[in-house]
């Protein structure tokens, strides 16, 4: 029989130790910590099966703050597990701690870094899947969300596809403390309503008292038997409770407690309680056979999409590696990543028109050390791009592809356009990102990503290229290609994907008028090759690029970043989508097909006037 006095004690102890290492911090969410206290003692001592000595046990359950506010709570559950001690509790904040105002991988078990809101949530439905279809092991994912982040969109992303996908692994604590911010959420207390909703996406809801241990204790063991779809927890509870000063009271949030002293006093002062947290039974995660094969190869001469190119490489390399696994939202059979999901459906995950889940569900997958691919449009990877910070912040090996790229798709107009990718991910931190012209680039491209550290992105076109790569070549990440030069070369142009054609076409031009120039295909444009920039600035008068995109944050400022050395850097055009100055507008790009080769001539002429 589970001891209901000791969880009691540990759940004092959890809010005195939260509000003492925000006293310590100097800032923090005590208060938020402290109406979860109840229900992560349970959960503690009763229900979680992590073996705390051994993070990297892959039979461990996944315990995932998405209310990473809460930090001090989850730094105290660590101290009650003895995975940290008191006086590293007490480092909560300071300079060099691993216990940051919220949590990331730097302090295990930790998966991911929570702290933007209805982030983790989608999370712990990818690894809800890994568990499922890809390891293979009956462990269990628990997610603490607050009630302020759902009103997130994202949330009801995770909310309808772990209800679809059956996830019976996934158990849902909501803590409903009423409060959020700066004033009382749009539900309050109102469980009822929040259960018809969890309800109405097929899940199993279970509203209690976030306060009363027993009760607590009957949810999460009807929780953990419920065996045919996922569960949710709603629980009532009183920010600050527990402390009169702070309890249920407006204005309280992210901030240390006033009088401490008094507070830990009136919790019942400091504790010393320690946890023996049930360990998993041994397992090991599945591993899938493969067949072989090689990535594919192209002759020079032929005309081949790069999103052809993407998906067959996928689905060569799914037979090299086992441990290759690929996402797409809805969008397969243009982004070409149904040729995976044909080879390998074991392996590949549909996530619908739900471009937040579909990342948030591959950093799941990551985190359990498979390597995952996800895809869909570029322009619609904008949506999702705030997730693809927080895997820069979680430490995610990512490989992200974002099909019909630019101006180039023509007709479907500028909502179908991915025109910001390029300076979106190049700002995402240790980033790599990719634009390969031809077939043969994106084949070696692809089987590069799957080692990469990072977030790494590829963006390919939709039309076809022809392919002027040898699949012999070393085509790399952070190299280029030269396609023509010599001694007597006055201008550089510089261009990547669609625009390396009218690159081509336009240097042919001008050579007919005896203006020789040097033509640089930049398939890497984050790292790029600043080696060969530099020498091609030094030796010709003028350098033009040409961008399938804005040009801010493109490729032109990716040049102008590795020309940054040179002492006596030549003069810098960025030719800007459609041939149009930075000044044209997205509703004018309707028929822009592409950057013809005479915008790129009357542009290198007026360079060099």
């Amino acid at each position: 029989m589970p001891d209901h006095d000791f969880r009691h004690e540990l759940a004092q102890q959890l809010r005195v130790d939260s509000v003492r290492a925000s006293d310590a911090g100097g800032s923090g969410h005590p208060t938020s910590s402290m109406s979860a206290a109840d229900l992560m003692a349970v959960l503690l001592d009763g229900y979680l099966r992590l073996d705390y000595r051994d993070p990297g046990n892959p039979a461990n359950d996944h315990l995932i703050f998405s209310k990473g506010h809460a930090s001090p709570l989850y730094y105290a559950m660590l101290k009650a597990a003895g995975a940290i001690t008191d006086e590293e509790l007490l480092s909560f904040r300071s300079f060099g701690s691993r216990l940051e105002g919220h949590p990331t991988p730097r302090i295990p078990p930790t998966d991911v870094a929570t702290g933007s809101l209805g982030y983790g949530l989608p999370v712990g439905v990818g690894l809800a899947l890994t568990g499922k279809r890809l390891d293979q092991l009956p462990y269990r994912v628990w997610v603490l969300c607050g009630d302020s982040e759902m009103a997130e969109g994202s949330i009801w992303e995770a909310f309808q596809h772990a209800g679809w996908a059956g996830l019976d692994n996934l158990t849902v604590i909501v803590d409903v403390n009423r409060l959020g911010q700066t004033r009382e959420t749009m539900l309050g207390w109102d469980l009822d309503g929040y259960v018809a909703r969890a309800e109405a996406f097929g899940w199993k809801a279970i509203a209690i008292d976030g306060h009363d241990v027993q009760a607590i204790d009957a949810a999460l063991a009807q929780a953990t038997s419920t065996t045919d779809r996922p569960s949710v927890i709603f629980a009532r509870t009183h920010k600050g409770h527990g402390v009169k000063a702070v309890d249920d009271q407006p204005g309280k949030h992210g901030k240390p407690l006033e009088e401490p002293s008094e507070a830990i006093e009136e919790l019942g002062g400091v504790r010393s309680l320690s946890v023996t947290v049930q360990t998993p039974r041994p397992g090991s995660p599945c591993r899938f056979s493969t067949n072989g094969g090689a990535l594919p190869r192209w002759e020079v001469g032929e005309e081949v999409a790069t999103r052809q190119a993407y998906g067959q490489t996928l689905a060569e390399l799914g037979g090299l590696r086992g441990d290759v696994v690929v996402l797409d939202g809805e969008v397969s059979n243009s982004t070409m990543s149904e040729l995976f999901a044909k080879a390998h459906p074991d392996r590949y995950f549909e996530m619908f028109i739900a471009e937040q889940q579909m990342i948030a569900a591959a950093v799941g997958m990551q985190a359990r050390n498979w390597v995952a691919f996800a895809s869909t449009f570029g322009a619609f990877l904008t949506r999702a791009h705030d997730f693809v910070r927080m895997a820069a912040v979680s430490r995610a090996d990512l490989r992200l592809c974002g099909s019909h790229a630019g101006v180039s798709i023509g007709e479907d107009g500028p909502s179908q356009m991915a025109l910001e990718d390029i300076a979106l991910f190049r700002a995402v931190h240790g980033s790599t990102v990719l634009h390969p012209s031809d077939a043969n680039q994106t084949a070696a491209l692809v089987a590069e990503m799957a080692t990469l550290p990072g977030i790494s992105y590829l963006r390919t076109l939709r039309g076809k290229t022809p392919v002027r790569t040898s699949p012999d070549e070393n085509i790399r990440v952070g190299g280029s290609r030269v396609l023509r030069s010599s001694p007597d070369d006055v201008l550089t142009i510089v261009a990547c994907g669609i625009t390396v054609s009218e690159a081509e076409k336009a240097a042919d031009v001008l050579e007919s008028s005896g203006i020789r120039a040097r033509v640089i295909d930049c398939y890497s444009l984050k790292p790029i090759d600043g080696d060969t920039l530099l020498a091609a600035a030094a030796e010709t008068r003028a350098v033009l690029t040409v961008e399938d995109h804005w040009p801010e944050g493109g490729l032109g400022d990716a040049v102008l970043d590795a020309l940054a050395q040179s002492p006596a850097r030549p003069p810098v055009r960025k030719l800007a989508v459609g041939g149009m100055p930075v000044s044209g507008k997205p509703d004018e790009l309707m028929h822009a097909a592409h950057i013809d080769a005479e915008a790129v001539v009357e542009a290198a002429r007026q360079l060099l006037a």
